[in-house]
């Protein structure tokens, strides 16, 4: 029996993004690494200086206002609001 407690059934991708903060002036590159309909699993460099809301924009023009649901050292899982 599965553990995943989540409202949507996510797939694995593998799609660029950008995470975007201060009104667009500053921007950290990510991979989105799974994708459903209210959240996502990004990946990037380091995920201790991303805010905890924040704007997502992908690389084939989606964008998602964000908020942290957890984080790591690299991986940063999001809700979208």
């Amino acid at each position: 029996m599965s553990e995943d407690h989540r409202d949507a059934q996510r797939h694995r991708t593998l799609k660029g993004g950008r995470i975007v903060i201060n009104d667009g002036f500053s921007t950290f590159d990510c991979t989105v690494r799974n994708l459903s309909e209210s959240g996502a699993k990004l990946a990037l460099s380091s995920s201790l200086t991303i805010p905890h809301r924040f704007e997502l924009a992908m690389h084939d023009g989606r964008q998602f206002s964000c908020e942290v649901a957890w984080r790591n050292e690299t991986e940063i899982g999001v809700r979208f609001l």
